[in-house]
């Protein structure tokens, strides 16, 4: 384990409060099985990517540039052509451009009084306008990909997608049960936002019900959000509370076994799920 992980301050009751959701999202029922993956013997579990050592942490930055490169000049001109469909059978551009919520290495500070302690209405108005004091929701980065809806998609607001969507444009279908949509986003790798393998990075608009929902759910934060993972290699698209419980339940699974030979073996079976369509809306 990582020295920087071990010198972090980190209390001793959210220590033992991670390890417990560890081990809860571990036995959820409906959980689908992951046998495959890797198991790790760990000290204490990780709370995020400062926690894996220097090895990890090189290897699979380096991975993540040697692929993402390798792929943009493979898959160039299947780049074109798909811009070229998009441009052709519908208005707007080609790029859609959205905020995601990336990774976080704020940590919320303790609040050092105690319940019997009286406060000021002053000194409490201080305190809840304190930004320190804001949940830590991680880095915001804009996310590219090919555009599958139309431009008047979110007129009436944010929204999860939904079978049979009637928002989805004519190519974008394709494009969305192909995972061509995605092909953009190794450019948010190449620059350090994003990482190959690793949680999907979740829209702010949704960040605060989710985690209020969901417990732990920022702690799926502490990772560089992925292309792939193991939540969406196993778990498929996520559009209800439950499908989101079991990602949370996968990327807590994934940060406490994150490995190169993890890395790969999610990449293979990605390739499997980009063949047959699995888990697209």
């Amino acid at each position: 384990m990582s020295a920087n992980c071990l010198e972090r301050p980190i209390q001793i009751e959210e220590t033992d409060r991670l390890a417990d959701l560890v081990q809860e999202y571990a036995q959820l029922p409906d959980l689908p099985p992951a046998e495959w993956l890797s198991q790790l013997k760990l000290e204490r579990p990780r709370r995020d990517i400062r926690c894996l050592n220097s090895w990890t942490r090189t290897g699979k930055r380096a991975m993540d540039i040697a692929i993402a490169g390798s792929m943009l000049l493979l898959f160039a001109p299947v780049l074109g052509l798909v811009a070229l469909l998009v441009k052709l059978t519908s208005p707007g551009p080609v790029i859609f451009r959205q905020v995601r919520v990336g990774l976080n290495l704020r940590t919320k500070p303790k609040d050092r009084r105690t319940h019997f302690e009286q406060v000021s209405e002053a000194e409490d108005r201080r305190t809840n306008t304190d930004r320190r004091g804001e949940p830590a929701y991680g880095r915001p980065f804009v996310m590219y990909k090919f555009r599958t809806m139309r431009t008047d998609a979110e007129k009436n607001g944010a929204q999860f997608a939904v079978k049979g969507d009637a928002r989805v444009t004519s190519i974008g279908w394709f494009l969305r049960r192909s995972r061509l949509d995605e092909l953009p986003q190794l450019w948010n790798i190449l620059k350090g936002d994003m990482s190959f393998v690793g949680p999907r990075p979740e829209r702010p608009e949704f960040i605060e019900s989710l985690s209020n929902e969901i417990p732990g759910y920022l702690y799926r934060l502490g990772l560089k959000p992925g292309l792939t993972g193991l939540a969406q290699v196993v778990n498929g698209y996520d559009n209800n509370i439950e499908s989101f419980r079991r990602k949370v339940a996968f990327d807590l699974l994934y940060l406490q076994n994150c490995s190169l030979i993890n890395d790969l073996k999610i990449i293979i079976r990605t390739a499997s799920v980009v063949i047959t369509g699995k888990g697209a809306l």
